[in-house]
């Protein structure tokens, strides 16, 4: 897949808000701080299209691109959060379990896990909730530069082998580099992929 167009559209706190359901949809979570914005713009090609922010917790709203003209992205807060009221902590997550749960034309959700870091206990509640709830994810490790290739892969181990504790098969996973741009094209292969699927199924 080539990103030639993204644009943003809205951002909202209640997914029934949302555009229409009518086009394929991707969403992207992560932990506070897991470089979500970063890897948005790199996967779109477009510097500025999510907020990056050097603080923790920037991304507060359902935030939705269109891309291509075809499919919507849709940037989530993160989960994890940083230095917020437990009012806050609450509202976001009853907006993003909310979102996850009814929105009837997510296809897949994209789960960021910082690649730097053994095993966390809360990306693995979170994916085991996704399960629970039988909604379709793939992982996608970031920041895979700041590391040693040995480093990383270790903990891409180590991470798999926490999952294998409550899973039979792995979802997909991918390992990138906002930095770099390494594993773009991998990702971009796979939401081609899924696509292609949900347009099958649709017709």
């Amino acid at each position: 897949m080539i990103i030639k167009k993204a644009t943003f559209v809205q951002s909202k706190t209640n997914y029934k808000d949302c555009p229409l359901p009518n086009k394929c949809e991707f969403a992207f979570i992560g932990r506070s701080n897991v470089g979500k914005s970063s890897l948005i713009n790199m996967l779109t090609g477009q510097k500025g299209l999510a907020k990056t922010s050097a603080k923790p917790g920037k991304t507060q709203l359902i935030n939705h691109f269109i891309i291509n003209d075809q499919w919507y992205l849709v940037d989530l807060p993160g989960y994890g959060w940083a230095k917020v009221s437990k009012e806050s902590k609450a509202r976001w997550e009853k907006m993003v379990k909310d979102y996850l749960s009814f929105r009837e034309n997510l296809f897949c959700v994209f789960v960021l896990v910082d690649n730097r870091l053994e095993p966390q206990s809360i990306d693995i509640e979170f994916i085991n909730w996704l399960g629970e709830n039988k909604i379709p994810f793939a992982i996608i490790f970031t920041k895979y530069d700041k590391l040693s290739k040995s480093q990383s892969l270790a903990n891409l181990e180590k991470f798999k082998k926490e999952m294998l504790k409550s899973w039979q098969e792995l979802p997909p996973m991918f390992v990138t580099s906002s930095e770099t741009g390494f594993g773009k094209e991998e990702v971009l292969n796979y939401l081609d992929e899924l696509l292609k699927i949900f347009e099958e199924q649709k017709n």
